[in-house]
């Protein structure tokens, strides 16, 4: 928990209370249903919380803003990002019903009431969003061919609206098609930790 504090010190005290939640919460489901591999379930705060905060990072997301989380697995990074964006809005699918199931149990947990866990594949999911967050689902021309249908075309944040993804390694040949467009940072300029290196936040306006 001191990781996300390190990075995010002025969280309120409901919001340090719903992120200290979750190692136990995550280290109780994992048991039963895996949804973080069973050797990275003690790296929870730095491997997938943080992370996932990582996209705020790269955007500030006004109140109301939409957020579709595709992909979500067990909640990330969308139960993070609801934490830290409480007024925002944030609808989490994935087709697999177990993973969402313990995405739901999380939110209702920590009582988090902006997030919306829905078992859904990303073709059958019909709302409009500002933008969709993703950790590393599929290559980014695939990930944008399905969710471009969702993508409102009126923008509220200074960022317009679009995909934020979290993608590690040699992105060259992936971005190629959006070289023009896209924007890549790299984690390791706001996160000082071994893990962060090589790994990136990618922002593609749609």
């Amino acid at each position: 928990m001191d990781i996300i504090l390190k990075y995010f010190p002025n969280l309120s005290t409901r919001q340090q209370q719903q992120f200290a939640a979750l190692d136990a919460l995550y280290h109780d489901w994992n048991a039963k249903i895996n949804v973080i591999s069973r050797k990275d379930i003690d790296n929870l705060y730095e491997h997938h919380v943080l992370h996932s905060l990582a996209i705020a990072k790269m955007a500030n997301f006004r109140p109301d803003t939409d957020i579709l989380d595709f992909g979500t697995g067990g909640g990330f990074p969308g139960i993070p990002l609801a934490i830290l964006f409480p007024e925002c809005h944030f609808r989490l699918i994935d087709g697999t019903g177990k993973k969402i199931h313990v995405a739901q149990e999380v939110a209702n947990a920590i009582g988090l009431k902006n997030c919306e866990p829905c078992h859904r594949r990303g073709e059958e999911e019909k709302g409009k969003y500002d933008f969709v967050v993703s950790r590393a689902v599929m290559p980014l021309p695939d990930l944008v061919k399905i969710v471009r249908k969702n993508i409102r075309k009126e923008s509220k944040n200074a960022l317009p609206n679009g995909i934020l993804c979290l993608k590690g390694g040699n992105l060259e040949a992936e971005l190629q098609p959006y070289r023009h467009i896209v924007e890549t940072a790299d984690l390791s300029q706001w996160f000082s930790e071994e893990w962060f290196k090589e790994k990136h936040v990618i922002y593609l306006p749609l």
